[in-house]
């Protein structure tokens, strides 16, 4: 026997994707060796800092030019700047990189892989069900993010053509469609050999923008004054209201700070604090107060010309085009990180209980992290498409940009509330200042985005509260339909007694396919009710997954014979590895009455259709989505990996 299921430990994750996980191979062990770090540091700039990276091409543009324009004078330039500088430091400094990256669930971050860990660790609680919710509405949050991100990323590099050329502005919406079609259809090819120029891209992108911020600060060095948080206060001091709807705008500096915390477990948190710390936030930084710089040094007409796209016009003339095309590979890449993360985010879900199977094709033969998953990928290019030619530039698109990223931004709040107290054990007078800054901050940046709803921001939240409902919706209907199956369950030792004068052996291994590790499967009663025959060798196989990101292989099996040719068997996966049910009886050797061949294995799936309840466990239009999602789903062959000449599928029918 293993160990229970809260105790099997964790393997070190392998790395992530794309060329975080080709950098990892070579790195080695990232804690022991600098060297390692630092080849980790150098991948994370290509794969995780995308989002935040190219945010300079459109937040401080759409401060002063967006929905709520400000005047581009002296005083809201220093107040804009410093919020920028103040807004980066706390939430992604101190709140992201500092504090949550710590919360590690055995490697992996996330707001899923975050609340399966304060689960696991503070047991069942009655606001239990409260931190689970709000978990999964951020990972439904973070689909509508998931789709507007290419989309204004993208668009705004674009853009950039009018500033060389304004005769160009009737190319910018086909250019970033087409941009788009291809970007997702490469997806199914993988991103191994374009991860590998992901990162020098990156690094020659944000040493471009540091280069072109210094050369404006040095010309006007008074704008550094800005790193006095003052020029923040007297900003809301003096235009109060503005100031505030100001905010809406401010943190598209700061998103894509949840993509640092959900990718820690691809790089390390090290490396990631490394990169951040050293490299990536003074770049940011810089082109910020850069572009403040330049727009000060200006005449009031001019300010007002300018503030309409002062990205590009840091750099001369010369060299506009040129950085166009730099900040369009730029938002390719950020987009390509958001889509990978797509992916991993619903593996984990899927892997969770939250998502019906999907197919999911491996796009690496030596890395399982590289994943496509097909239907996802699709809706969000569908949906990508339609936002740009709705919105139809990437300033109408900010309006419906920030919403998702506050939403969950609060959330990961209120869930490292309950870190800090209940798990972390930290003295109130020390935990409650830091939760009340937070919930203050993020609180803000949600409360100005909420004001955005009208204009777009109702988007997002759509497409949450559409993705919310279906993702309880299978969880809850998965449990009612596993507890009516263990309710009407007969028990496997009474089974077995009565199969032995009943039933005709015949050779070969059946493998009976449960989902739960007790009760005879409805599989193994329909074939011998039928066909009238058991195999020499039945086996009963729960595939179990844990709420830790690995299990080793040591802890993989869980064997109990039941006697007469009767096993029980639990394979147990962390919600980041892959279900190969084949690949891991191979390793099951002689723990079960020998090895398994497969020319002479045979697996029984069953199939349920739901039936209408006259008393449902939900409400019947849940139901009628759940009845459908399950019809839908992929077939737990594909999903398990099993050799497809090699399975008989049963059909039952059951209430809920």
């Amino acid at each position: 026997m293993t160990d229970t299921p809260s105790e099997v430990p964790s393997e070190q994750p392998s790395a992530g994707s794309m060329a975080g996980e080709q950098v990892a191979q070579q790195a080695g062990n990232a804690d022991t060796h600098s060297s390692s770090v630092a080849l980790l540091a150098f991948g994370a700039i290509g794969i995780v800092f995308g989002d935040i990276g190219t945010s300079p091409i459109y937040a401080f543009r759409e401060t002063f030019a967006g929905h709520h324009p400000l005047t581009p004078d002296r005083e809201h330039i220093f107040g804009v700047v410093s919020l920028i500088f103040w807004s980066m430091t706390l939430v992604v400094g101190v709140q992201y990189v500092s504090i949550l990256m710590r919360a590690d669930n055995k490697g992996q971050g996330g707001s899923l892989a975050l609340v399966a860990l304060i689960s696991r660790s503070i047991g069942r609680t009655s606001y239990g069900w409260l931190l689970i919710l709000l978990g999964v509405f951020a990972t439904a949050l973070f689909y509508g993010d998931s789709m507007i991100t290419p989309a204004i990323s993208v668009l705004s590099a674009v853009e950039g053509l009018t500033v060389v050329n304004p005769g160009l502005q009737p190319l910018v919406i086909p250019i970033a469609v087409a941009l788009l079609v291809f970007l997702f259809f490469i997806q199914s090819r993988g991103t191994a050999k374009i991860g590998t120029l992901f990162a020098p891209i990156m690094v020659l992108y944000f040493t471009t923008i540091t280069v072109l911020g210094v050369y404006q600060i040095l010309f006007n060095p008074e704008i550094l004054l800005a790193l006095n948080p003052w020029y923040a206060v007297r900003f809301f001091i003096n235009d109060g209201w503005f100031a505030f709807l100001a905010l809406g705008s401010v943190v598209l500096a700061v998103t894509g700070a949840e993509a640092l915390y959900s990718d820690m477990g691809h790089f390390g948190r090290g490396p990631l604090r490394l990169s951040w710390f050293g490299f990536v936030m003074p770049a940011l930084l810089i082109n910020y107060f850069g572009q403040g710089a330049m727009i000060i040094g200006m005449g009031p007409a001019e300010a007002a010309e300018t503030i309409k796209n002062p990205f590009f016009l840091l750099a001369p003339d010369m060299l506009r085009l040129p950085l166009v095309l730099l900040a369009t590979a730029a938002t390719f890449i950020a987009s390509q990180a958001v889509i990978s993360g797509a992916f991993s985010i619903t593996h984990q879900a899927i892997q969770l209980g939250y998502i019906p199977r999907l197919s999911i094709k491996h796009t690496s033969a030596s890395e399982s992290g590289q994943i496509y998953i097909p239907l996802i990928n699709w809706v969000l290019m569908i949906a990508v498409i339609l936002l740009v030619l709705t919105f139809q530039s990437s300033s109408n698109l900010a309006a419906a940009y920030g919403i998702a990223v506050t939403g969950a931004m609060l959330i990961d709040t209120c869930l490292m509330a309950v870190l800090l107290i209940a798990m972390w054990k930290w003295k109130l007078w020390m935990a409650i200042p830091v939760i009340v800054t937070f919930v203050v901050v993020d609180g803000a940046y949600f409360l100005a985005n909420a004001t955005k709803i009208p204009d777009g921001g109702w988007f997002p939240l759509v497409i949450g509260a559409f993705t919310f409902t279906l993702l309880t919706t299978w969880a809850r209907g998965r449990k009612l339909m596993r507890e009516t199956m263990i309710e009407s369950a007969l028990p496997i030792e009474v089974f077995v007694k009565s199969a032995q004068g009943s039933a005709t052996r015949v050779k070969g291994t059946a493998i009976f396919m449960a989902s739960a590790t007790t009760g005879v499967p409805t599989a193994l009663l329909h074939n011998m009710k039928h066909n009238k025959v058991i195999h020499e060798r039945v086996v009963i196989l729960t595939v179990q997954i844990m709420e830790v990101p690995y299990v080793t292989d040591a802890n993989r099996f869980q064997v109990e014979s039941l006697g007469h040719g009767f096993y029980r068997m639990v394979l147990r996966y962390g919600f980041m590895q892959s279900t190969d049910v084949p690949a891991a009886l191979k390793d099951v050797k002689e723990l079960c009455g020998g090895k398994f061949e497969m020319l002479q294995t045979s697996f029984f799936l069953s199939r349920q259709t739901l039936l209408t309840a006259e008393r449902p466990g939900m409400p019947v239009w849940r139901e009628k989505i759940f009845a459908w999602m399950l019809r839908n789903s992929a077939s737990p062959m594909e999903f398990f990996n099993l050799p497809s000449n090699r399975v008989v599928e049963l059909g039952s029918q059951l209430e809920i």
